[in-house]
């Protein structure tokens, strides 16, 4: 029934958009009355209806297509105005209104196609927040002050803003509340909703669930997240691909071979009627209609795959790329650094912890580290919830990996914490090789904020001395490699590596797009060579396409002499700000991001909202497929056009009939060019 009603108002809206074709319709009643038998004194007042109607559409269709070279596209509905006047000059009245009423039923039609093309655009315009509720003198929550609202566009950075149930945040923010439960779908894709704890980030185009709540405003309206969503939907819809523009330029030769149809069977057969009867077959529509609103199909597909481009020439750009470059860090691996393997240390003082299992380590270290937002500290603290499902009941008997307490962070050395009565320290070699506690650990769960900053850095940074003597209890340290030790009661136990990893899809995308005929994958990155080595061949990148230590002006300059030397199209993914020089300069540069704003997706062509490197082969899928249907909708509406004009050159089809015919074959070419908008795996 939901399906229904939306189909209906959206007809109705289509409808509601062309005034005229009520009037069409109003007019077939006294035309009706009039062709009666009985009312035959009066066919006179007929053709003037009919005649007033065919000037009211002359003029409102000239003007159309006036304003449509005024805006760069072909008008071509010339060849609507002569099948008009040609039925009434040859007093075909009533196939005069048929034509005028497939005129306007054939631009309701056009609303309705457009409308449900763009279906997935229009709906993240309409959510557009208008308002905010500002709060004025709030506590620390962001409540019990009181209510101004004000429009979007005027929040200002540092002000307080409350979100009601449903509500769409209007800036990008930070929440204030203990949590909120947002849904994120329009931003990135996620259909499930997900939950934001307080001084956590939350976009602008976020959905609120059933409770309010408030941020703070970290940016204006006009920079946050979803107004450049908005921008790009805009540049998108706007936008006409060189295929779209091409296509309106084979109007052009479309009307010409009509009226060469239509004049010829006049020659022949010697009476005007065969011309009109030829001319209300002719119907542009496939290249006017359907071909736009088949890419805009296309872009619409790719909005409702998290997918935003800037324009649809974006769309054409896709089916014939031919190289596709990635970078390394936080685009084919994970954001933060993982946590690959644990090493016990071989001194004689860590023998007697050997009850504690590396599955126990990594699960209490886990939790201490999760009182840290610092990149390795993230990694352990995943692999810790990974872990603590295998510590079986008997070990925790043994040695509690939940009883944490007085956890205290030094920045720049590590954390120290109480675990089941035992002083566990985990961070560098040097601190956690310390047997002192550490300054502040005697103050239950303290924590510092500065701790965030804190740096768990690599043996390759650190002193010599440091690495030296972390190498005697477990051997060297690969260079791709990190290390965070970990210390029980003064005894160093054991050291976690960590180190980049692939995403876990990064290889099958690798593996899709060679499949896809794109023989060229290539990685630049700044990191070693080693490390990019290693996760090239983890993900199906050859060594020869790999091109590691390069500063970002380096990149640019590899991108450059390689489309110079082949003059292939290229693509360029990657996430951070440092990437967004290289992104500009690819024919098609991508931004992998998770939904916030970035340098990245502020100067890339294709945005990827959901962090998911996979809608890179999926966006080619659907670009491709729409420049099919496109194809397809153009060749089935022209050739069966064609068809129906030669037909009616042996005078077979009646100018009414024919009328009909011209109808159904701009429904029949939009509706296949609607295919563009479904969804296909």
């Amino acid at each position: 029934m939901k399906k229904q009603s939306r189909l209906w108002a959206a007809v109705w809206g289509s409808v509601h958009d062309v005034p005229m074709l009520f009037v069409t319709l109003a007019v077939l009643i006294p035309l009706v009355i009039l062709s009666m038998p009985s009312m035959k004194a009066y066919a006179w007042l007929r053709l003037w209806i009919v005649a007033v109607l065919v000037l009211v559409t002359v003029i409102d269709t000239v003007r159309g297509m006036i304003e449509d070279i005024k805006h760069g596209h072909v008008g071509l509905d010339v060849l609507a105005v002569v099948a008009i006047l040609s039925t009434l000059a040859v007093g075909e009245f009533w196939a005069s209104w048929t034509v005028v009423l497939m005129v306007y039923s054939g631009a309701a039609i056009e609303a309705y196609a457009q409308s449900s093309a763009e279906r997935n655009l229009t709906v993240l315009l309409s959510a557009a927040p208008r308002v905010a509720h500002l709060v004025i003198g709030a506590d620390k929550e962001g409540f019990g002050g009181t209510l101004r609202d004000i429009a979007a566009d005027d929040v200002k950075i540092m002000d307080t803003v409350l979100i009601k149930p449903g509500e769409t945040v209007p800036v990008d923010g930070v929440v204030l509340s203990k949590s909120a439960t947002v849904d994120l779908s329009m931003i990135n894709g996620e259909p499930l909703p997900q939950t934001i704890l307080n001084a956590q980030r939350i976009p602008s185009g976020a959905v609120n669930g059933s409770q309010s709540f408030t941020l703070r405003a970290t940016a204006a309206a006009a920079d946050s997240q979803y107004q450049r969503i908005l921008t790009l939907i805009k540049s998108a819809q706007d936008s006409r691909p060189r295929t779209v523009r091409t296509a309106d330029l084979l109007a052009v030769p479309f009307t010409v071979i009509a009226f060469a149809i239509a004049g010829i069977a006049w020659f022949i057969s010697g009476t005007p009627l065969r011309f009109a009867q030829v001319l209300v077959l002719a119907t542009p529509c496939p290249l006017l209609i359907a071909a736009p609103v088949a890419y805009l199909g296309g872009t619409s597909r790719l909005a409702a795959s998290g997918v935003l481009i800037k324009g649809q020439e974006i769309l054409e750009q896709l089916t014939r790329v031919k190289r596709v470059f990635f970078d390394k860090t936080g685009t084919l691996t994970v954001k933060q650094p993982q946590v690959v393997r644990v090493e016990r240390s071989a001194s004689e003082d860590a023998r007697h912890w050997d009850f504690v299992s590396d599955d126990m380590l990594v699960s209490a270290a886990g939790i201490v580290e999760s009182y840290s937002i610092h990149i390795l500290a993230q990694g352990i603290a995943r692999a810790g919830k990974k872990a603590r499902a295998k510590v079986s009941d008997e070990q925790r008997a043994q040695f509690d990996v939940d009883d944490v307490s007085h956890v205290v962070e030094r920045s720049g050395l590590g954390i120290t914490a109480e675990v089941a009565g035992h002083i566990m320290k985990v961070g560098r070699f040097a601190f956690v090789d310390d047997d002192e506690p550490g300054e502040g650990f005697t103050k239950p769960h303290a924590f510092s904020s500065a701790a965030m900053r804190r740096g768990v850095l690599p043996d390759s940074a650190k002193t010599q001395a440091e690495a030296a003597q972390a190498s005697d209890f477990f051997g060297e340290l690969e260079s791709s490699s990190m290390a965070a030790y970990i210390s029980l009661d003064g005894d160093v136990v054991a050291r976690f590596i960590l180190r980049d990893v692939p995403r876990e899809n990064a290889a099958e995308t690798v593996a899709q797009l060679k499949s896809m005929g794109i023989e060229h994958v290539a990685m630049l990155t700044g990191d070693t060579q080693d490390s990019a080595y290693r996760i090239a061949s983890e993900v199906g990148i050859s060594q020869e396409d790999v091109y590691s230590k390069l500063l970002p002006e380096n990149k640019q300059r590899i991108l450059h002499n390689i489309r110079k030397k082949t003059g292939d199209i290229t693509m360029m993914a990657g996430d951070g700000v440092n990437d967004a020089p290289v992104l500009a300069a690819a024919d098609i540069g991508v931004a992998i991001t998770d939904g916030s704003s970035s340098a990245a997706s502020e100067t890339a062509h294709m945005v990827i909202m959901n962090d998911d490197i996979s809608r890179i082969p999926r966006a080619i899928r659907i670009a491709h497929r729409t420049r099919r249907v496109m194809f397809e909708s153009v060749l089935l509406g022209l050739g069966l056009a064609i068809i129906g004009m030669i037909v009616a050159a042996f005078g077979v089809i009646p100018a009414v009939v024919g009328a009909f015919g011209q109808e159904a074959i701009d429904v029949i070419s939009i509706l296949w060019a609607l295919n563009a908008v479904r969804d296909t795996k």
